[in-house]
């Protein structure tokens, strides 16, 4: 099925007092290139939802936001800074003792201290357990972004499909112009020899150049051929399953390179038409092509 490398998809799980949001995008990018953005304490996680992305995607840029948020009702444990609370107990001893002051710190001294109380969030959850619901999540969004990437992927196929159609009708009227493109240079030629046999002198050597090259410019056989095989070859490519991006990007190259040279050889008007029609097209159709997998 053919994708797009454009989509976005989006999950959300509670786990354990955990709040996680996870919001994934791509764009298109000639290469896989995943980014992770999480929070720091969490940096940990970054390489396993990487290669999680990594593992649906061949081609495209992706993006994946995480947030992690404790709820309202996760388990909360309070610590003392002991170390602290002693420092000060010793400081406040000197001053009594050094200024004969006749009391000491109460419970509501110490409380005012900063940095002596730490909240301590209660780990309900293994390390494990923390990853598995993790990259579940993650998960949750590769599928939605997948489901975006297939649902615009068929609607360029569905566009790519009839200007593959319009090339191979535009392929069928150049074969049929094709003789008279003959015709065209035989008549020059006969033409051109013809005045060469006028010349008090005539150039052999030269005359049969001008015939040979003629000659040569007249035939675009093998271009129509080669043309039709890569349009038969799209075709073919379409119905894959595989990402098909850079061999239709190949492909085009070598159809572009064809029809150009239909265009140099047959100095025919029709024809001409007929390729500045071509080449219009596969413009077009390159830069739908820029956006599948």
């Amino acid at each position: 099925m053919m994708k797009s490398m454009t989509g976005f998809g989006q999950a959300s799980c509670r786990f354990a007092g955990y709040i996680v949001q996870m919001d994934l995008k791509s764009v298109n990018h000639r290469y896989c290139e995943v980014n992770v953005r999480i929070p720091r304490e969490y940096m940990k996680v970054e390489d396993l939802l990487k290669k999680t992305v990594q593992q649906h995607l061949k081609r495209g840029r992706a993006d994946l936001f995480v947030t992690i948020e404790r709820s309202a009702e996760a388990s909360r444990t309070v610590e003392l800074n002991w170390q602290l609370v002693e420092a000060y107990q010793a400081a406040a001893e000197q001053l009594v003792t050094r200024f004969g002051l006749k009391s000491s710190m109460d419970v509501r001294d110490y409380m005012s201290i900063p940095d002596l109380i730490t909240f301590k969030e209660a780990a309900l959850v293994t390390d494990e357990e923390f990853q598995s619901e993790l990259l579940a999540c993650a998960e949750a969004a590769v599928l939605k972004l997948t489901q975006m990437r297939e649902s615009e992927g068929a609607h360029l196929c569905v566009d790519i499909k009839q200007r593959i159609e319009t090339m191979n009708r535009y392929l069928e009227q150049s074969q049929k112009l094709a003789p008279q493109v003959v015709h065209h240079y035989a008549h020059k030629l006969r033409t051109r020899i013809q005045e060469m046999q006028q010349q008090p002198i005539m150039d052999e050597a030269r005359m049969a150049m001008e015939v040979a090259l003629l000659a040569d410019r007249s035939n675009i056989d093998e271009e129509l051929v080669r043309l039709q095989s890569h349009i038969q070859q799209c075709v073919q490519l379409i119905s894959e399953s595989e990402p098909i991006g850079r061999k239709f990007d190949f492909l085009l190259q070598e159809m572009n390179r064809e029809v150009n040279t239909i265009g140099s050889k047959a100095n025919h008007a029709e024809l001409t038409t007929i390729v500045v029609e071509m080449k219009a097209e596969m413009e077009k159709l390159r830069e739908q092509i820029q956006n599948i997998e």
